[in-house]
């Protein structure tokens, strides 16, 4: 992308802008070979070789860090880096030390908010910037009503400025008033005014215009005069060209339904865990190698003695026990300590 000379040298860190200014009058920078001494020049540096005092500055600008920004424009703000104006620039709503770094993706009118990318990196600026490749959604409000006839011919292409128009895929949003119709359009082409002078040839312009989407990056979470930085995802989808999705036309302000108790809880029941049984299965174990046997079932009440035959807590039966009864049967315990009395009945004989 064609840079002044002035702010390739501030970016390379040579000398700051108006110090690379006094180096180009005095002779100390070339272009491909050639002297340059006009202020305002400008180079590509992944095409051009740029040198100051002899030194390349192709191999810095390269491995300069690459900055990538998502503002929210408001309206009455120009997407210029200067105006003779003195109106108010898109490019001052950042911070200081970003704007002398970065210069603006394509460009939104004076009178149009919405989505704009500012960035370091030329090649996403001619990603975006070129025709056919990134999809743009505005949505714009209509004055009147078109017919539906209106809005077919804009979908096929006009011709304005003598020059025809690339089909638009145009639908009316659900919320409309007694005078004023919401539109979402999608561009792949972007002419200067281009959806303002589509409506001006039905007899229906536009009276507000904000630009929602940029490829498969929107305008969510992101409000008027803020911005953010791109993550490394959308900037891959925008190199990409990764379309947008197709979503339904939904009401401009309207709050997403709330989900059905019962789809929700179903959907939350397909996903919840498969808990598995705790029981020993008597598999091999992987820690220590030995076979756990399986739990025993409780064994029943004993009719002798009157006690229950079951398993301690903790999960495994207490083993048998012989001797403290006259018979030495497995079934019997031992006489208790301190002479109590015995609870058993001796056997009859």
């Amino acid at each position: 992308m064609l840079e002044r000379l002035q702010k390739l040298i501030a970016e390379a860190g040579i000398a700051a802008r108006r110090k690379a200014e006094q180096m180009i009058e005095a002779g100390s920078v070339t272009v491909n070979g050639v002297v340059v001494t006009e202020l305002g020049t400008k180079a590509d540096p992944d095409v051009d070789h740029i040198r100051v005092d002899g030194r390349p500055i192709n191999p810095l600008l390269r491995d300069r860090e690459k900055i990538y920004v998502l503002l929210n424009k408001p309206r009455g703000y120009l997407s210029a880096t200067k105006d003779p104006l003195n109106r108010p620039l898109a490019i001052d709503l950042l911070p200081t030390n970003i704007q002398k770094k970065v210069h603006t993706v394509g460009r939104l009118d004076f009178n149009t908010e919405g989505l704009l990318i500012l960035t370091n990196d030329g090649a996403l600026t001619d990603a975006v910037t070129r025709a056919g490749f990134i999809e743009k959604t505005y949505h714009a409000k209509v004055k009147g009503h078109p017919s539906d006839d209106q809005i077919s011919r804009l979908r096929r292409g006009v011709t304005i400025d003598r020059r025809k128009l690339a089909p638009a895929e145009i639908r009316q949003l659900d919320r409309t008033d007694r005078d004023n119709v919401w539109y979402e359009v999608r561009l792949t082409q972007g002419r200067n005014q281009q959806i303002r002078k589509m409506f001006d040839v039905t007899g229906h312009s536009v009276v507000k215009l904000r630009r929602v989407r940029i490829g498969a990056i929107d305008d969510v979470g992101l409000k008027v005069g803020v911005f953010r930085m791109l993550t490394p995802t959308e900037v891959r989808a925008l190199m990409t060209g990764k379309p947008a999705p197709k979503t339904p036309a939904v009401r401009i302000g309207a709050k997403v339904a709330a989900k059905s108790p019962a789809k929700a809880s179903v959907k939350s029941s397909a996903k919840a865990p498969v808990r598995t049984s705790a029981k020993p299965t008597g598999k091999t174990s992987t820690r220590s190698g030995a076979k756990t046997s399986p739990k025993p079932a409780p064994r029943p009440a004993s009719k002798q003695s009157g006690r229950a035959g079951g398993p301690k807590p903790g999960g495994m039966a207490a083993p048998p026990k012989r001797g403290g009864s006259s018979s030495g049967r497995p079934g019997t315990r031992p006489a208790r300590p301190g002479g109590a009395r015995r609870t058993t009945p001796k056997k009859q004989r």
